[in-house]
């Protein structure tokens, strides 16, 4: 007998190869059978891999990120075109009111310019008139002149026709009478717009007589002379001798010459339109 033989043994016992099978209900309608196989020899887990294959979330994404570039790039396209739209409307606008600003300024200019061009003509049409009517007062004169006593045949100096007028008298007539329908213009020293004095001054010049400037001086620059022996030539004034505040100058026949205001400018007038003051004698 071996020295062995009652030594139990510690070996494992060997595993018959087997095969299950597991059978599983009726779920939802079908049956499903799972097979287990076992093998021969020790009971080892066998193990198992198994690929998965996942969706591919990648897939069309390069497709919607160029048609979002795209889209994106419509909407600033369009953006810009608008705003391309909404300058030109604003700069259109803008033209459009300094167009009519500019319309209503040359239709106020010729509204302006056609009213003065009827004053002016209301003007002269009165001027007109006034002289008419002054020619008709000389030549009436001039016949109750001739009608009255030969004995009285010296006439008064006020109504003395500048017709009858010579030397350095007549040419300060001459050329006062010549500026009559010039401007009135304060400081005014001509050729076509005088002051008072302005006129009075270039009037004596012509005949080589240096006048003061102003009013006040020309009104004592001569012999003070009574409006009653008025002669052409003769500087009338207005307000005091030497703080006189106008001049013009006597012309015969009972009227002067003068520069009066900017409204009538330089005009020829009877002594009662306007009474002068006093008067001074420098020739």
């Amino acid at each position: 007998m071996s020295h062995t033989a009652h030594i139990p043994s510690h070996r494992k016992p060997r595993q018959r190869a087997s095969k299950s099978a597991l059978r599983a209900g009726v779920a939802g309608g079908f049956l499903s059978t799972i097979a287990v196989a076992g093998a021969a020899g020790p009971a080892q887990a066998e193990p198992v891999t198994q690929t998965i294959e996942m969706p591919t979330i990648t897939d069309g994404l390069s497709t919607a990120v160029a048609a979002s570039a795209q889209a994106t790039q419509q909407v600033a396209l369009d953006l810009e075109i608008q705003a391309s739209e909404d300058a030109a409307a604003e700069k259109a606008a803008k033209t459009a009111k300094k167009a009519h600003a500019e319309a209503v300024r040359k239709a106020e200019a010729e509204k302006k310019a056609e009213a003065a061009a009827k004053a002016r003509a209301e003007a002269e049409a009165k001027e007109r008139a006034e002289r008419a009517s002054r020619t008709s007062e000389r030549t009436t004169l001039s016949a109750s002149s001739g009608s009255s006593d030969s004995g009285s045949s010296a006439s008064a100096p006020s109504s003395s026709s500048s017709s009858n007028v010579s030397g350095s008298a007549a040419s300060i007539v001459a050329f006062a009478k010549a500026q009559v329908g010039d401007a009135y213009v304060s400081g005014g020293t001509g050729p076509n717009a005088w002051d008072c004095s302005g006129l009075v001054q270039a009037a004596y010049r012509t005949a080589g007589i240096d006048l003061p400037r102003v009013s006040q001086s020309q009104s004592t620059a001569g012999t003070q002379v009574s409006l009653d022996n008025l002669l052409p030539g003769d500087i009338l004034y207005w307000g005091g001798a030497g703080s006189a505040y106008h001049v013009a100058i006597y012309v015969g026949g009972g009227e002067f010459v003068g520069a009066q205001n900017s409204s009538t400018g330089t005009v020829q007038r009877s002594l009662d339109y306007d009474r002068p003051t006093g008067a001074v004698r420098v020739l």
